[in-house]
C-alpha cells in the first residue's frame, strides 16, 4: 500500500503542472486574439454613416467610403469601404454629426472581435481631421439636437 503513495503524488503533481500550463496557454491565446493590437493606421475618406446598434451589446458601427475603386472579380469594380467600430461615445457623437464629410480616422486593428467592442476588428480611437464643407447654418442648427437626442 505504501508503494502507491509516491506514484499518486507524482501523478497529482504532473496533473497540476499540466493544468497550470494549459491555463497559461489559454490566457496567452485570449490576450493575443482579442486584446493585442495587431496594427494601427489612418484611413481617410467620406464618412458614409455611423449608427448605434446591437441587441445585447449596443455599439457604434460606421462605414467610410475611400476614394478609388478595387476589383473583387476580374472585370468588376467596387468602391473601397472601410467598416469600423467606435468605443468612445464622444468620438461617436462627433462622427454622427460629421456624416457625409471627408474625415481622417486613426484606428487599431485586432485579430478578433469582442461583442462589447463592436462587430469589426477595426476600432477607431481618434479623429485626426474633419474637413468642413460649407453648410447652411440653419440646417446645421436644426439637425444637431435631433442627432444627439436620438443617441
Amino acid at each position: 500500500m505504501d508503494d502507491l503513495r509516491p506514484a499518486k503524488k507524482r501523478m497529482r503533481k504532473g496533473l497540476l503542472w499540466f493544468l497550470g500550463i494549459l491555463i497559461l496557454a489559454l490566457g496567452i491565446f485570449i490576450y493575443v486574439r482579442f486584446y493585442y493590437v495587431f496594427g494601427t493606421g489612418v484611413k481617410s475618406g467620406e464618412l458614409n454613416y455611423l449608427v448605434y446598434k446591437g441587441v445585447v451589446f449596443k455599439t457604434y458601427e460606421g462605414k467610410l467610403i475611400q476614394s478609388g475603386f478595387r476589383a473583387d472579380k476580374p472585370g468588376g469594380l467596387q468602391s473601397n469601404q472601410f467598416d469600423f467600430s467606435v468605443v468612445d461615445k464622444k468620438i461617436a457623437e462627433q462622427l454622427m454629426i460629421s456624416s457625409g464629410k471627408n474625415v481622417q480616422l486613426h484606428y487599431k486593428e485586432y485579430f478578433g472581435t469582442l461583442p462589447w467592442r463592436g462587430y469589426t476588428k477595426f476600432i477607431v480611437d481618434s479623429i485626426i481631421m474633419i474637413e468642413e464643407k460649407p453648410i447652411r447654418k440653419d440646417l446645421e442648427e436644426d439637425l444637431t439636437p435631433y442627432i444627439l437626442e436620438s443617441m
